[in-house]
């Protein structure tokens, strides 16, 4: 089977630092690549692969402000349908953009919806002739039809285990109104925790008015993007992982990160939350900050191991790529 695999452009892959569609992007053509599969990965051209790389950009474009996203991914899409026809199937981790062009792909085109930005761009969506994939059963259309549900998966030997854990807390992701952030200075404040705070800065304004005034280099730690060396350090060394969403998480790959360090989580029981954490195994479910602090109180209840040997058998990255491999057959052969 010969497989183009259509990574996003934004990053390199896999990424030096944030850049989620890339590493999951990454881990499957290395995945697929190590089954024998014939796998070509259109990314940047400074991306790290056992896949054959092919690709138009030279690095990412979010790394570069003198290149413009919209017209490098443009022509990164263009140049892979242009191969299309030398491939059994095509699978799409880049959003919408393909699928405007999807008529100009010449073999069949599975895409890998890794959250919708906005039901704006749902017409890309319905109007594709493609297939679908959602990264949970929480973050599915109405208006779409998919061929199958399949969750994340992470490669657990990068993450170390730590059986004792930690005296501080932990957030992880964009610094965002979204993700909480100011949400989880709080929570951390009313347990009488320390917090580190790790993540891209991605709305500057809610960054300097409700996040760096109660940085202090001791109680509020703000370390920035980290990359994949210091990820599982930090996440092994924290007693829990906060995750204060404010919106419908689509899946959370730094939830599962925590729990393959064996540190439970306690999120807000928003979007795909109740299908990644299992309440009282890897983490708790809340719904505000007081239950967010109860749930701190009680966060050394969790088995540390037993966390990370539960989200093993879920979210390996071995079983993601099996589960697109079983789906990859049912559409080529």
């Amino acid at each position: 089977m010969k497989v183009a695999l259509l990574g996003p452009v934004a990053w390199r892959t896999p990424p030096h630092h944030y850049g989620p569609w890339e590493q999951v992007t990454s881990l499957l053509a290395e995945g697929l690549t190590a089954r024998g599969v014939d796998v070509t990965l259109f990314a940047t051209l400074d991306s790290l692969t056992a896949a054959t790389l092919d690709g138009v950009c030279a690095h990412g474009y979010a790394e570069d402000p003198a290149m413009d996203g919209r017209v490098w991914e443009a022509m990164h899409v263009a140049h892979a349908f242009g191969r299309s026809a030398e491939f059994d199937l095509v699978h799409n981790h880049l959003d919408w953009l393909p699928l405007a062009f999807a008529a100009q792909c010449r073999a069949p085109l599975l895409t890998t919806v890794h959250g919708f930005s906005g039901p704006a761009i749902l017409p890309a969506y319905a109007r594709a002739r493609s297939r679908y994939v959602s990264i949970s059963d929480a973050d599915r259309s109405p208006d779409l039809d998919y061929a199958a549900t399949i969750h994340h998966g992470i490669a657990f030997d990068g993450f170390p285990f730590r059986a004792a854990a930690g005296h501080g807390l932990v957030v992880f992701g964009r610094v965002h109104p979204d993700k909480g952030t100011r949400t989880a200075i709080e929570i951390a404040r009313r347990a009488g925790m320390p917090l580190t705070i790790c993540g891209i800065v991605a709305d500057q304004r809610y960054f300097d008015e409700q996040i760096l005034p109660h940085v202090d280099g001791e109680q509020v730690v703000y370390l920035g993007s980290v990359g994949p060396e210091q990820r599982g350090e930090i996440l092994s060394s924290a007693a829990a992982l906060l995750h204060p969403i404010a919106f419908a998480e689509p899946f959370g790959l730094a939830v599962v990160e925590s729990m393959a360090c064996g540190t439970p989580v306690v999120a807000y029981a928003r979007g795909s939350m109740p299908e990644v954490v299992d309440e009282g195994v890897t983490g708790h479910l809340v719904h505000d900050v007081a239950e967010a602090v109860a749930a701190v109180s009680r966060i050394g209840d969790i088995d540390r191991q037993q966390c990370r040997d539960h989200a093993g058998k879920r979210f390996s990255a071995d079983r993601m790529v099996d589960d697109y491999l079983r789906l990859y057959h049912t559409i080529v052969d």
